[in-house]
C-alpha cells in the first residue's frame, strides 16, 4: 500500500512479550523504534523501589536484572480475559489495579510513538488474538472491551480492532507477486492463531476483504506456556516440585506454578507463602531443594529464574543443548537441558496447536494440498516442534517466515491506514 502522505492513525501490537507500533508514511520504515532503535519494546514494567520510578521494556528487564529493589511485571497482556484483571497488587506499599497497570504500558506506547513521530495519535487499530479466552465468547468479546476501554483512557478517541494473523497476512501481501492460498500461523507469547487468506496483489487493492478470508482459529497456548511447561518439567525439581515430606506426601505445588508462569510469580514473595515455605522445609526429605526455593523467595529472583528458562527455551530452537547457571540458588550450580526434554514437557501444548490447524481447513472445507503457503510470524513460530507438525499437516505448502516480532504490526500499520486514512 503506497501513500502520498502519512497515515492518520497507527497499529498497535501490544503483545504478551513484546509490542511494537507501525505508521505507514511514504518511503519510510512502517514500525518505530520505540527502544535503543529497536522497533520491538518488551512488554514489562519495573516499578524501582530505589529510585521511586518506572522503567519499561528493556530498561526496566535490566535494572531487575542488574539486582535493583522493585517489582517486575511482565506478561500483561495475559491478564486481560482473566479474573485477575479486575484485581490488584501491591507496589512499594501502594495498591495498584491491574487495568491501571496495563494503561500505563498502553500510554507508554503511544507516549513513544508519538514522540518518535512528531504528531498526536489519536486513532488507532489494536491487534487481538482470535481468541482472548477459548470457548467462551462472552469472556472472549469482554477482554476486548477492557482493552478498549483501557486504549481511550490513555487517549486514543477511535479504537477498532482486527486479528492479529489477518494483520500479518496484510503486510506479507505486500511482498508477493501473484495469488496465494496462505495460512498464516501466527505464534506468539500467549496464544497461537491462524489464519486461511486468499492474498494477491490485485485482492489488496479492494477495500473490503471480507471474503478473502476463508476461516480463523486460534488456541490459547503461546511462548509462555511452553515456559510454563518447560520450567515445571525441568527446573522447578530442582527447588523441590514433585519431592516428598517426611510424611510421604507430595510438596504442595501451587507455589511452583506461581513462579513457573510470568504474571503469578509475584504471589510467591508474601509473608504467608514465606511462612509456610519455611515449615515445610522442617519436614523435607530433601532439604537441599527448599533451601534453593527458600534463597529464591528471599532475593525475590522469580523473574530472573523465569528469564533463565525462557532463554533456554528461545537457545533450544536452535541447538541441541542449553545449560542454566543457577548461582543465585546455589553457588557453581549449573543444570543442562536438551531439546528432547523440552519436546517431551511440550507435547500435549504442540497436540493442542496441531488439533487447531486441523479443525481450522476442516471448518474452512479446504484440502491441505491447496494450500500454497504457511507464513510464520510470532517469537514463537521458531520452535521447531511446531513447525513441524504443521508442516506435516501441510505436505504442499511452502514456508515462509515473516518478521517474527514485527509483520503484525506493520499489518496493523496498513490497516489503519485503510480505516482511518
Amino acid at each position: 500500500m503506497t501513500l502520498a502522505s502519512p497515515a492518520r492513525a497507527c497499529g498497535i501490537d501490544f503483545g504478551t512479550s513484546n509490542s511494537t507500533v507501525g505508521w505507514l508514511r511514504p518511503a519510510q520504515a512502517t514500525l518505530l523504534a520505540l527502544e535503543d532503535g529497536k522497533v520491538t519494546l518488551p512488554s514489562v514494567v519495573f516499578f524501582n523501589a530505589e529510585e521511586d520510578s518506572i522503567a519499561f521494556g528493556r530498561a526496566g528487564l535490566r535494572a531487575y536484572l542488574d539486582g535493583s529493589e522493585g517489582r517486575l511485571m511482565r506478561s500483561l497482556k495475559s491478564l486481560l480475559g482473566s479474573s485477575l484483571i479486575d484485581g490488584k497488587t501491591e507496589v512499594h506499599g501502594r495498591a495498584l489495579l491491574f487495568r491501571d497497570l496495563l494503561a500505563q504500558f498502553i500510554g507508554e506506547l503511544k507516549k513513544r510513538a508519538e514522540n518518535l513521530g512528531g504528531r498526536a495519535f489519536d486513532q488507532a487499530v489494536f491487534g487481538r488474538p482470535v481468541h482472548f479466552v477459548d470457548d467462551d465468547p462472552a469472556a472472549d468479546q469482554q477482554a476486548e472491551d477492557t482493552l478498549a476501554a483501557i486504549a481511550r483512557a490513555v487517549g486514543f478517541a477511535d479504537v477498532s480492532f482486527q486479528y492479529e494473523p489477518i494483520a500479518a497476512a496484510f503486510h506479507y501481501e505486500t511482498e508477493i507477486a501473484r495469488e496465494e492460498l496462505v495460512l498464516v500461523a501466527d505464534i506468539g507469547g500467549g496464544t497461537s492463531d491462524f489464519s486461511l487468506v486468499r492474498l494477491s496483489p490485485r485482492r489488496a487493492r479492494a477495500g473490503e476483504r471480507r471474503d478473502d478470508v476463508l476461516a480463523n482459529g486460534g488456541v490459547h497456548i503461546g511462548g509462555t506456556n511452553f515456559d510454563r511447561q518447560l520450567s515445571l518439567a525441568c527446573v522447578m525439581p530442582l527447588l523441590g516440585y514433585g519431592s516428598r515430606l517426611r510424611n510421604e506426601r507430595e510438596m504442595p505445588s501451587g507455589i511452583f506454578f506461581n513462579l513457573a508462569t510470568w504474571h503469578t510469580i509475584n504471589f510467591a514473595y508474601t509473608r504467608q507463602v514465606w511462612a509456610e515455605q519455611q515449615r515445610l522445609r522442617l519436614n523435607a526429605l530433601d532439604p537441599e531443594r527448599m533451601d534453593r526455593l527458600l534463597a529464591l523467595i528471599e532475593q525475590r529472583a522469580g523473574h530472573w529464574l523465569a528469564h533463565q528458562v525462557e532463554e533456554a527455551k528461545i537457545a533450544l530452537s536452535a541447538q541441541e543443548t542449553s545449560v542454566l547457571a543457577l548461582d543465585r540458588l546455589t553457588p557453581g550450580l549449573r543444570h543442562a537441558l536438551t531439546r528432547c526434554e523440552f519436546d517431551l514437557a511440550t507435547a500435549t501444548l504442540a497436540d493442542k496447536v496441531e488439533s487447531t490447524v486441523a479443525a481450522l481447513l476442516a471448518d474452512a472445507g479446504v484440502a491441505a494440498e491447496r494450500i500454497d503457503t504457511v507464513f510464520f510470524t510470532g517469537g514463537s513460530s521458531g520452535v521447531p516442534r511446531l513447525r513441524q507438525r504443521i508442516a506435516a499437516l501441510l505436505p504442499r505448502a511452502r514456508a515462509v517466515e515473516g518478521d517474527l516480532f514485527g509483520s503484525i504490526g506493520a499489518g496493523l500499520a496498513v490497516q489503519a491506514a485503510r480505516r482511518y486514512g
